[in-house]
């Protein structure tokens, strides 16, 4: 196991030589452009190596945006993972998974990286997986999140304004109520 990660290791240094920025993942983004809760403009890369900007980048009129702290929250995240593509069939909802870290160095920010898209072979999880690196108190602070021990899910529109929130694991009522909001704003 540790030969193996000295390896892995190993390997995504010298990729980062040999492919220079390409590979690397650059420093996120981050700016509070308002005093209530919103989701503020970030930036980051998702796991096919491509750069994001939030609230930019959002694809849909409506996005739920699914934000774990910690590596351990993955499981949590995964029991969002049906509900959020029913919404998207349904809805017309685009859903995200926002991997949230301190900031670090490139060459942490990289193997990080590269071990998630290591770990995830499907190709929608890694297009819609974008791991942010910033300073997560100001963030948390723009979000109105108060602890990083659980996930929090916000329904967002592409101004940043964030429609519907929410904390931990998937629940049918949670869902329920999320649904609700979804077709009170199809119905304005």
């Amino acid at each position: 196991m540790v030969i193996g990660l000295v390896l892995g290791a190993g390997i995504v240094i010298l990729a980062i030589f040999l492919l220079g920025s390409r590979l690397a993942v650059g420093e996120s983004l981050l700016e509070v452009k308002r005093d209530d809760a919103h989701f503020p403009v970030v930036s980051g890369y998702n796991l096919n190596r491509l750069e994001f900007e939030f609230p930019r980048d959002f694809a849909g009129d409506l996005n739920l945006v699914i934000v774990p702290f910690q590596q351990k929250q993955q499981l949590d995240v995964n029991t969002w993972i049906p509900a959020a593509q029913e919404l998207e069939r349904s809805f017309g909802v685009v859903y995200y998974e926002l991997p949230t870290i301190y900031k670090l160095p490139t060459l942490s920010r990289t193997f990080i990286n590269e071990g998630m898209r290591a770990g995830i072979p499907d190709q929608i999880s890694r297009e819609r997986t974008i791991t942010l690196y910033l300073d997560k108190t100001t963030f948390k602070d723009a979000l109105d999140i108060s602890s990083e021990e659980t996930i929090f899910i916000f329904l967002v529109d592409p101004a940043g304004n964030i429609l519907w929130r929410n904390e931990g694991r998937y629940s049918e009522n949670k869902v329920d109520d999320l649904v609700a909001i979804i077709q009170d704003f199809r119905n304005k």
